[in-house]
C-alpha cells in the first residue's frame, strides 16, 4: 500500500494510473472497524484501484470536545488497510486541505441542512461538504463508497455531487452491525461495556418501529421508543424520526407506497450514537 500525505503527490500518481482502470474511494476519519473494511471490500470489487483517506475534519465538529475526543489509531488503521488490500492511503493534515484556513464558501443544501442531524449539529453538513469537495477534487474517483449508517450525510453528499457536477457515482453500502445489532461506529470504543450492551436498545427500537408501523399510531410508537431508550440508560434523545426515505420529511401517517426510514440520535455514557433503518413493506 502506498501512503501519501500531499494532494500534489496523490494527483500525480492517480493521473498515471487512471488510464489503466477505475478509481474507487473510501473517505474515513480513522479508528477503522469492520464497517469501514466492508467499504474497502466493496470498493475493491467494483474498482481497479482503491483509495482510502484518513482525516479527522475539524470543520464538521460543532462540539469542540467531540473533536478532541475522537479516537486516533493510525498504526492500527494502516495495518488493517494493508490487510484489506487497499492500494493507496491519503493522509493529509489540516494545512494540506485548508491552506487558506477553514472559513470557506457555503453550500446551498436546502431543507436537508435544517432538519434532524442538521438541526442538532449546526454547521456540520457545511463542514462535511467542505472537506468532501476538496478530497473529491484531488482524487477524482469514478465511485465514492459511503455507509448507510450516516443516511442523511449520504443524501447531502449526493446533493454536493450534483451541485459541483462531479463525475462521481455515490455507492451507499449497508450498515455493518455487531452480533447484537448495534451499528459499528468509531465512537463505540468510548462506551463502557455496560453502556455498549444497553446501546443495543437503538436497534431494538428501530425494529419495534418496523414491526408496528402499519398500525398508523406513529406518535404512540415514538413514545414507546422514547421509553425504551430511557429505560436502557440513554441520558437524552435528540430525535426519533419516522420519515419519507427520499425527502426526510416527517410522516404523520403510514402509506405503504412511500419508502420509510426511521432514524435515531441519542446519548448514552456521554457518547452520541446515531442509527437508521430503511423500512419497506
Amino acid at each position: 500500500m502506498i501512503i501519501l500525505k500531499t494532494g500534489l503527490e496523490l494527483s500525480i500518481l492517480l493521473e498515471k494510473i487512471t488510464c489503466n482502470g477505475t478509481i474507487g474511494y473510501v473517505p474515513t476519519m480513522g479508528a477503522l472497524h469492520e464497517g469501514h473494511l466492508s467499504l474497502i471490500k466493496k470498493c475493491k470489487s467494483e474498482s481497479t484501484f482503491t483509495v482510502c483517506s484518513i482525516f479527522v475534519n475539524p470543520t464538521q465538529f460543532n462540539d469542540k470536545s467531540d473533536f478532541e475526543k475522537y479516537p486516533v489509531k493510525l498504526e492500527e488503521d494502516i495495518a488493517l488497510l494493508i490487510q484489506a488490500g487497499c492500494d493507496i492511503l491519503f493522509l493529509p493534515n489540516v494545512k494540506e486541505l485548508y491552506p487558506d484556513g477553514t472559513t470557506l464558501e457555503t453550500y446551498n443544501l436546502g431543507a436537508l441542512e435544517t432538519i434532524w442531524e442538521g438541526k442538532y449539529r449546526p454547521g456540520h453538513f457545511q463542514g462535511v461538504c467542505q472537506v468532501v469537495q476538496r478530497l473529491l477534487s484531488i482524487i477524482k474517483p469514478n465511485k465514492l463508497f459511503m455507509g448507510q449508517k450516516d443516511y442523511q450525510q449520504c443524501m447531502i453528499i449526493q446533493q454536493l455531487i450534483h451541485l459541483i457536477d462531479f463525475k462521481t457515482e455515490l455507492v451507499i453500502c449497508s450498515t455493518i452491525r455487531e452480533a447484537s445489532g448495534l451499528a459499528m461506529s468509531s465512537r463505540n470504543v468510548r462506551l463502557s461495556l455496560k453502556a455498549k450492551t444497553a446501546a443495543v436498545a437503538i436497534f431494538d427500537s428501530m425494529q419495534y418501529v418496523k414491526d408496528n408501523l402499519s398500525s398508523n399510531e406513529l406518535e404512540n410508537i415514538k413514545a414507546k421508543v422514547t421509553s425504551n431508550l430511557m429505560i436502557n440508560e440513554f441520558s437524552s434523545i435528540d430525535y426519533i424520526a419516522i420519515c419519507n426515505a427520499l425527502t426526510l420529511e416527517s410522516l404523520t401517517k403510514y402509506d405503504s407506497s412511500v419508502p420509510v426510514v426511521v432514524m435515531i440520535a441519542a446519548f448514552i455514557d456521554g457518547v452520541r450514537l446515531i442509527d437508521n433503518m430503511l423500512i419497506s413493506h
